[in-house]
């Protein structure tokens, strides 16, 4: 080999050589992508997800019924706790005043009782015409009595509370028949013991209520559609 060649062979080995030198000298790991790289970002699980709506029951959204699609239980009402009902109520009468007398006629359809956490209750359902709403004088009394006679009335109890519902009518002016019982002996109540209906007489409808031990504090409302007059007594 001539000195030309020579010299060109030496040049190729030195480039070479460095060309080597480069590729070795890359830190260990360097293939691995930075912040910046372009691998793909871990998928989040979504929020939302399939679980279901507060509001739907099995059956709604496309559910199949199964037990994860079960609504949730209601919590215990503010006026229902494990200390009784959250309602001011004394012994004193509690009244109030019809409205639309002369054009509304309703008559009692039914009277139903039930216990509930810290007091007893006592429904009157009421229908018939007009848009007006009853009016009620509930209070306690020494003797139960009819209107008009003033015949004793039995009434189980120590204490008797006296329920007059004004702005009633005969079935014959409200179109409904009156509720026919006479006395309803509720097995589960602690607060009551006896409700004892008896009739209407000139515009006002009387039940007596009978309570255990001695006077409790008692309220008195008003609810509608349907139309009720609700009396609660305190355990």
């Amino acid at each position: 080999m001539g000195r030309a060649g020579h010299r060109t062979a030496l040049t190729v080995a030195a480039c070479a050589a460095l060309l080597l030198a480069a590729c070795t000298s890359a830190p260990q790991g360097s293939d691995e992508p930075g912040p910046g790289g372009s691998s793909p970002a871990p998928i989040a699980s979504d929020p939302g997800g399939s679980s279901p709506s507060a509001t739907g029951g099995a059956g709604e959204g496309g559910g199949d019924g199964s037990g994860d699609d079960a609504e949730p239980e209601p919590g215990a009402s503010a006026t229902e706790t494990a200390r009784g009902p959250a309602f001011d109520a004394d012994t004193s009468p509690d009244t109030a005043e019809p409205t639309g007398e002369g054009e509304t006629f309703l008559s009692v359809t039914d009277v139903r009782v039930g216990a509930h956490d810290g007091y007893d209750r006592v429904v009157f359902d009421l229908d018939g015409t007009g848009s007006g709403r009853p009016g009620w004088r509930v209070e306690y009394v020494d003797q139960a009595s009819d209107d008009g006679s003033g015949d004793a009335v039995r009434v189980d109890g120590d204490a008797i509370l006296r329920v007059s519902l004004s702005g009633t009518a005969t079935p014959m002016d409200s179109g409904v028949d009156e509720f026919s019982g006479d006395r309803i002996e509720p097995s589960d109540t602690e607060s009551i013991d006896e409700i004892v209906y008896r009739y209407w007489f000139e515009g006002y409808t009387t039940a007596f209520i009978g309570v255990d031990e001695a006077e409790r504090p008692f309220r008195v409302f008003l609810l509608e559609d349907p139309l009720r007059v609700v009396v609660d007594v305190r355990h």
